[in-house]
């Protein structure tokens, strides 16, 4: 009987002071008007954030360091804890940035205070709102920071006290996004500054009708739960609408829209058109995009509906920087196509077909609209698109899976390249620098081959990771490391996602992986599979595409399968080895979903 293999302890090491490989790795906060690029970034084994800036000529400067703001040590408030845990921001110190329009002014947020620097002569001031300030926004001149406290809203300017602008009754709570909003349909704010600055839109929640649940400390026994409304599926949502204030204070304007039809506030937008809000119904069947003129009246710009679910947080609507018109995107034709609509929503044009494979609109270059997009799930290029029509142009070369960003005539490519690593640059006109990296790169090459496989005349894509000493003379066991929920594609062709795939091979198994229907990137249908049945579809695709591998390659011994997965993988897991014992034989469910009348009412 041969041994097994010995375990690469040095691997999990690695991983675990690294974060998995993500410490080091820059994360771009801004793009200023002169085109330069503002950046997060840790040293490769630090979990403290310093700013940078990367200007149009490619040099790289320090704006500011952790160690020399925080003075003290960093107390996070239960709110901005939570908050980060949404966002899975795992670094401290400069996490979050404000920046005026005109780019001169940097505020950072950090440690109780505010510090704005002056971003040409590095020159410092600290803001002190003299309390708890939740969710800071810099005014679009710079001089003026906005916040939450307490559940009303606020601001402060540099050598003045804080002013308090609103005053919320009782169970009510300004400027803060509500669970949901935050949760599922990726919004984090709850309040805006108009485009000159001169008022401030902020959100009105009603929550008394909501369940309270109480979240212990673990670490902390000694603490009483805190209190947190958390709307469990089929329970009431909370009630959410829209003010607006002077920035000089003063009463409210409300605004308001049909409530009982569309209750959930998906997006809201005040840049270069008039305030703007995305707003879904409970189904999430129906979707409505309204604008809101000085009177607080309301415009009802287009409507959409789909009888499975409407697909949000995709980058729309966005107005044109000449508030000519704006961009939205729809699936109405089977896969996503962005159109161009006039100010008072008619269509002017559609600017790509069903089969380009677009899914995310990144920004606004000029007379371009800048989109990730590819026909081939696994991966994703950077496209600009014209806004006047015609062909797109390609900004990337299809070398792994890239995401963008664009302003200011600046776009930022990050890529999981194919080959192994990870490449950040800013295509800044004709110039392309790189975004300086501090990461750890794997001390192992994961040997994943790419293959599809056919189930009931549909191409599924799988992954294959063998060990390094692989001997095709053996059988091995296997472990199908899963995911199967909407939102996220699993096969991806990043080489180094899948490290920790080559540590499980490594220990002895062969490590599959892939997409069942219901994942996204494959068009409107395949997504719409998992229609009411979370499950079936999943269970049955993952199978399928499991034995489909096994038949064609003899090393995988399918009489000694396991499964892993986290979140909705770990609800797969679980399910796997309770609805079919006949082909996995053994699991590890991670953070699964045991019962879906305690998740919440916008996922289920």
């Amino acid at each position: 009987m041969s041994t097994w293999p010995a375990l690469n302890d040095k691997l999990l090491a690695d991983a675990a002071a690294t974060f998995n490989f993500k410490l080091g790795v820059p994360a771009v906060l801004a793009i200023t008007k002169d085109g330069s690029v503002l950046f997060r970034r840790t040293p490769g084994r630090e979990f403290a954030s310093d700013l940078y800036e990367l200007t149009p000529d490619g040099t790289v400067k320090t704006l500011a360091r952790t160690s020399e703001l925080l003075q003290t040590e960093e107390r996070l408030s239960d709110a901005e804890k939570a908050r980060r845990e949404r966002t899975r921001t795992a670094t401290r110190g400069v996490v979050d940035i404000g920046v005026s329009d005109d780019g001169k002014t940097v505020m950072v947020p950090l440690g109780g205070v505010f510090h704005l620097i002056d971003r040409a002569s590095g020159k410092r001031v600290v803001v002190d709102p003299k309390g708890g300030a939740y969710d800071p926004h810099l005014s679009p001149d710079g001089t003026t920071i906005a916040f939450v406290r307490d559940g009303d809203l606020w601001t402060v300017a540099a050598g003045c006290e804080p002013k308090q602008l609103t005053k919320h009754p009782a169970d009510i709570e300004y400027g803060v996004a509500e669970f949901a909003a935050q949760e599922e349909l990726g919004r984090r704010r709850g309040f805006w500054w108009s485009p000159d600055g001169k008022q401030l839109a902020f959100q009105r929640t009603d929550a008394r009708a909501v369940d309270t649940i109480y979240v212990s400390d673990a670490r902390h026994p000694e603490k009483p739960p805190v209190p947190f409304k958390y709307p469990r599926a089929g329970t009431n949502n909370a009630v959410v609408d829209l003010g607006v204030i002077n920035a000089s204070g003063g009463q409210p304007k409300w605004i308001t829209w049909d409530l009982s039809k569309h209750g959930y506030l998906a997006s809201v937008e005040w840049t270069s058109g008039p305030l703007t809000a995305t707003v879904l119904d409970r189904d999430q069947t129906e979707v409505a995009v309204l604008a809101f003129d000085a009177n607080g009246q309301t415009k009802q710009l287009l409507v959409e509906r789909d009888e499975a679910w409407i697909n949000v947080n995709v980058g729309v609507p966005r107005w044109l920087d000449d508030g000519s018109g704006f961009l939205w995107m729809t699936e109405a034709k089977g896969d996503w196509v962005l159109q161009l609509r006039a100010p008072d929503g008619t269509l002017v044009r559609e600017l790509n077909t069903p089969e380009f494979g677009l899914r995310k609109l990144v920004g606004l270059d000029g007379k371009f609209a800048v989109v990730e997009a590819h026909t081939d799930p696994k991966l994703q290029d950077i496209y600009k698109l014209p806004l006047d029509g015609g062909a797109p142009v390609k900004l990337t070369d299809g070398s792994g899976v890239a995401e963008g960003k664009s302003k200011h005539g600046v776009t930022i490519i990050d890529t999981q390249l194919e080959k192994g690593g990870r490449k950040l640059v800013a295509l800044v006109g004709d110039k392309r620098h790189d975004v300086p990296t501090a990461r750890e790169r794997p001390s192992l090459v994961p040997t994943t081959v790419f293959e599809t496989v056919q189930i009931g005349g549909r191409t599924h894509h799988v992954s294959i990771t063998r060990p390094r000493t692989f001997d095709k003379a053996r059988r091995y066991p296997v472990i199908l490391k899963v995911y199967a929920g909407p939102h996220l594609t699993y096969v991806q062709a990043g080489r180094d996602s899948y490290v920790m795939d080559q540590w499980y091979a490594d220990a002895g198994f062969i490590v599959v992986r892939s997409d069942n229907r219901g994942t996204p990137n494959r068009g409107r249908a395949w997504e719409r599979a998992m229609l009411k049945d979370l499950i079936t579809v999943a269970i049955e695709d993952q199978s399928a595409a499991l034995q489909a591998v096994g038949a064609r390659h003899a090393e995988l011994d399918l009489a000694r399968v396991g499964v892993v997965g986290w979140s909705f993988g770990g609800y797969f897991a679980a399910m796997a080895v309770l609805l079919r014992p006949d082909l996995y034989k053994a699991g590890v469910a991670g953070a699964p979903v045991t019962d879906w009348a305690l998740y919440d009412t916008a996922y289920t």
